[in-house]
This record gives C-alpha cells, sequence and structure tokens, in this order.
C-alpha cells in the first residue's frame, strides 16, 4: 500500500488530531487513515443535494416556535 507524506501540519493541528486518535482508542496514523479514508467517500455534490432536499421536506410542513417551548419547559 502506498504511504503519503503531509509536510507543514500546524502544531495546533496535530495536537488536536492526537487527542483525537486518543479518544478513540487509535494511534495516530490509524486515526489519520480513517479520516482519509472517510473524507475520500464524501461527494460534496451529492451531499450538497441531499441537504437541499431535507430544506425542501422542511419548508412543507408547519413548525412549532423552539423559543416558546424552551420557555414552557424551563417553566415547569
Amino acid at each position: 500500500m502506498p504511504d503519503v507524506l503531509v509536510r507543514g501540519v500546524d502544531p495546533g493541528v496535530l495536537e488536536a488530531l492526537k487527542g483525537r486518535a486518543k479518544q478513540h482508542g487509535r494511534s495516530l496514523q490509524l486515526e489519520l487513515k480513517l479520516i482519509l479514508e472517510q473524507a475520500a467517500r464524501v461527494n460534496m455534490i451529492d451531499a450538497r443535494a441531499a441537504a437541499e432536499r431535507i430544506r425542501r421536506s422542511l419548508r412543507k410542513g408547519k413548525h412549532s416556535d423552539s423559543a416558546a417551548l424552551l420557555a414552557e419547559d424551563r417553566a415547569r
């Protein structure tokens, strides 16, 4: 399997990635590999189309005011 070298990674980004790997109980290498694999699967055109379908479907219905619901819940 080919290797990839990424130069010039910001130290803060690297520390965040190390923290993420530790949270998931994985090595940094495995965490990065999984992130790259997931990113490669995402097709932004399809994702935007799906988001637009969701927005259109939400326009059809009537939605309650969440602020009023929160106020009612807090008053209990």
